[in-house]
């Protein structure tokens, strides 16, 4: 088994944690892979004691206010870290008894998608929860760091939402672009999905060239021994996606995401990030 090749789980000391470490060991376990727990603790958290030190203008009282700070932020550090051990020792007892040999876990300080593209050459698969601390008071928004961090990985990454149901049923939302062609190869050679009954969605405007490259895209899929059934829905997408995952009764979504630059995002929306929003699956994210 490569080392080089892992699943490795972003973790927050949030409700959805527990939701991560079961989709990381689910997929670590179906593709024999090792797991490894990463938990990245912000160098600048948003903290502030609370005490008034404008008073504090003289020289030693400078000094002595410098040292202070230093060792709350010390202390504070090091309290950090020792809860994180034990949230991450929860996690790995989690993971095992699902099935999972000998999870690492690892910690980190820095900024987080930073720290994952450092380590991007050496997984295969980045889980985290589609929601985390910045979002548990609004269970409608996104964790702040879901688009920062995939655009800044190459690597599929499979957010998840809250509670595990282990996948049966997976909808490929194909466009016919780079990303999912690249998805729907990826689908027919990883023991990830295999046995897992495949459904191929194309959707939004009409195109001449789509039911030849939805064909294009069950053959291969079919070639590789999988149960698959292809649909060309026109309308729009996140609608059809919806649809699609209610009546067919879909675990878990495959697309492509955030295909232009973060200043479009900005200006018109991102459909990622609207179907993200809407969908309730864990959705594994396809970049180019």
């Amino acid at each position: 088994m490569h080392r080089d090749n892992k699943v490795l789980a972003c973790v927050d000391q949030s409700r959805y944690a527990d939701t991560v470490a079961d989709y990381a060991a689910w997929a670590a376990t179906r593709m024999d892979a090792p797991l490894e727990f990463l938990h990245v603790i912000d160098r600048h958290p948003e903290i502030g004691s609370g005490e008034d030190h404008s008073g504090a203008i003289g020289f030693d009282a400078q000094e002595q206010l410098l040292h202070a700070l230093s060792d709350k932020d010390a202390a504070r550090t090091r309290a950090a870290r020792e809860q994180g051990r034990v949230f991450l020792n929860r996690l790995r007892e989690r993971a095992m008894a699902a099935g999972v040999p000998a999870p690492d876990m690892r910690q980190r300080h820095g900024a987080l998608d930073d720290t994952l593209a450092e380590q991007e050459d050496d997984v295969r698969l980045f889980v985290f929860g589609r929601r985390g601390t910045s979002a548990e008071a609004n269970r409608q928004a996104l964790g702040s760091n879901v688009e920062r961090v995939v655009r800044a990985l190459h690597k599929p990454v499979l957010t998840v939402t809250e509670g595990f149901c282990e996948p049966r049923r997976v909808l490929i939302a194909f466009d016919g672009g780079l990303a999912t062609r690249r998805g729907v190869e990826m689908v027919a050679d990883s023991p990830l999905f295999r046995g897992l009954s495949i459904h191929l969605l194309m959707s939004g405007k009409e195109s001449q060239r789509a039911p030849t490259q939805l064909e294009w895209a069950r053959n291969t899929l079919e070639a590789a021994g999988f149960d698959t059934a292809a649909a060309l829905v026109p309308g729009e997408a996140e609608a059809v996606i919806a649809k699609t995952v209610k009546d067919q009764a879909i675990d878990l979504l495959i697309m492509g995401a955030y295909a232009h630059s973060p200043l479009r995002s900005l200006l018109f929306g991102s459909k990622t990030t609207d179907l993200l929003h809407s969908a309730t699956i864990p959705t594994l994210l396809l970049r180019r």
